[in-house]
């Protein structure tokens, strides 16, 4: 596979032009966390409505993969419940990738779920 093969439409779409990429002003809940095989770094933050996830955000430093996840992942939260949110798979998220992820890869879609829900238990 070429390195051109290895991003689908919607990972080349969100890695260029995120929707949910940037900082809230007073979060409810945050977590952060570093994949330290490959240095991408993530932190979500969230604002909370009583049950609702009201507004979420994501920042750091990574690559296509999981800045793609992350702003799918946060689409697909934003205005849910947290238990809705909370049974969200990374499989949920590769079909919304459109992508086939190798397994060498899958911590860049695991990422962002995971700190998604630390962010959601701290809260």
């Amino acid at each position: 596979m070429t390195a051109a093969g290895l991003y689908s439409g919607p990972i080349k779409e969100r890695w260029r032009r995120p929707r949910f990429r940037g900082d809230l002003a007073a979060p409810t809940a945050v977590a952060e966390d570093v994949n330290p095989l490959c240095g991408d770094r993530v932190r979500i933050m969230l604002t909370l409505d009583g049950p609702t996830i009201a507004d979420a955000r994501f920042a750091g430093d990574s690559c296509a993969i999981c800045a793609a996840s992350a702003d799918v992942l946060l689409e697909t939260v934003h205005g849910r419940s947290v238990a809705e949110a909370l049974a969200i798979t990374p499989d949920d998220l590769v079909r919304a990738l459109q992508a086939e992820i190798r397994p060498t890869r899958m911590k860049c879609v695991t990422l962002p779920v995971s700190v998604l829900r630390t962010a959601l238990h701290a809260a």
